[in-house]
């Protein structure tokens, strides 16, 4: 018998990485002597929030993007994105010399809508509560003619995804844990392969919010669990159902999946800009969260932890802060 073979591979991975080389930022790693000492284990923040675009969508936009063909890119790109994935194929799109439309929620935080447009997209937005943004997106491509690039549910994108993970363990070496946040899936089914790939003993833990545990409650049940729109701040990571591909993935590779609250994303999020003097948005403050409460149960020595975005207005970022004085 044959073993199938999986959506992304670490050769997938080094691809991307040769082909985001010199367009992609290559992220800074963060060390923290007070964040160790309350983890109890040295940390090694991959800091995504400084990614092109503010988040580490661009890398699997782009991965994707750029491998479209000319004929492909005449007819420009469709996507659909609660804010990071938007910005991410806008700017693939404007840096490949094409254009793209965004379906984006109603709701999305309105720095979001505007950096997309600002990166020269056009945006076409629904309802999340009543409309299924998938299906819009697929109508408006078909009716466009557009190629449609999806948030993670792409081979391309998750290895684009994966190069996070990749340049931490090549800066510092063999890790024991990797907390990666996940919303669909893709960065944590990109992080896990590059990890797993070179590493295999590493445990990779995923986090969601309490109210988006969609991925939690697959892997428990063995299968693919939808849930209701979750009402969370982490807006990044309020997925109802995860990736077929993704979970595909992820059901091989991740090692656990913990939850985090909103106050508990709401201090992680201060514990950075206070003491790491930077700036997180909610879903990129998940994985923090779950260190500094003690989510991974006994703590590894060393662990990764990917910070995936930095995308907050400053009236936003002012007022979940607020809320949680």
């Amino acid at each position: 018998m044959t073993t199938p073979t999986p959506p992304v591979t670490l050769d997938d991975i080094h691809d991307a990485a040769a082909r985001l080389k010199g367009v992609a930022h290559r992220t800074p790693v963060l060390r923290s002597r007070t964040l160790d000492a309350r983890v109890g284990a040295e940390v090694f923040l991959k800091c995504e929030n400084l990614q092109r675009i503010g988040a580490f969508k661009f890398r699997g936009a782009y991965n994707a993007a750029s491998r479209l063909t000319p004929e492909q890119l005449s007819r420009g790109i469709a996507a659909y994105s609660s804010g990071n994935h938007a910005q991410a194929v806008a700017l693939s799109a404007r840096e490949l010399g094409t254009t793209a439309v965004i379906v984006m929620p109603e709701d999305t935080p309105r720095s979001k809508l505007a950096a997309t447009v600002g990166y020269g997209a056009q945006i076409v937005t629904y309802d999340r509560y009543t409309e299924n943004r998938a299906d819009v997106a697929e109508a408006l491509a078909a009716e466009r003619g557009l190629v449609l690039i999806p948030p993670y549910e792409h081979r391309h994108v998750m290895a684009g995804q994966g190069t996070a993970a990749l340049e931490l363990l090549e800066e510092v070496g063999e890790l024991d844990a990797l907390v990666v946040p996940v919303g669909g899936g893709g960065l944590i089914a990109g992080s896990a392969t590059a990890a797993k790939g070179l590493y295999p003993g590493v445990r990779v833990i995923g986090v969601e919010p309490e109210a988006g545990d969609d991925t939690r409650r697959s892997l428990a049940a063995g299968r693919r669990v939808s849930i209701r729109v979750p009402h969370t701040i982490a807006d990044g990571q309020a997925a109802e159902t995860p990736g077929e591909l993704t979970f595909s993935v992820n059901r091989r590779l991740v090692d656990d999946i913990v939850l985090v609250s909103d106050d508990e994303i709401r201090d992680a999020m201060r514990f950075a800009f206070e003491r790491l003097k930077t700036v997180v948005e909610p879903s990129g403050a998940t994985p923090l969260a779950a260190l500094l409460n003690g989510r991974t149960s006994a703590p590894p020595r060393r662990i990764g932890v990917i910070l995936s975005g930095g995308n907050i207005d400053t009236a936003r970022f002012a007022g979940l802060l607020g809320e949680g004085a």
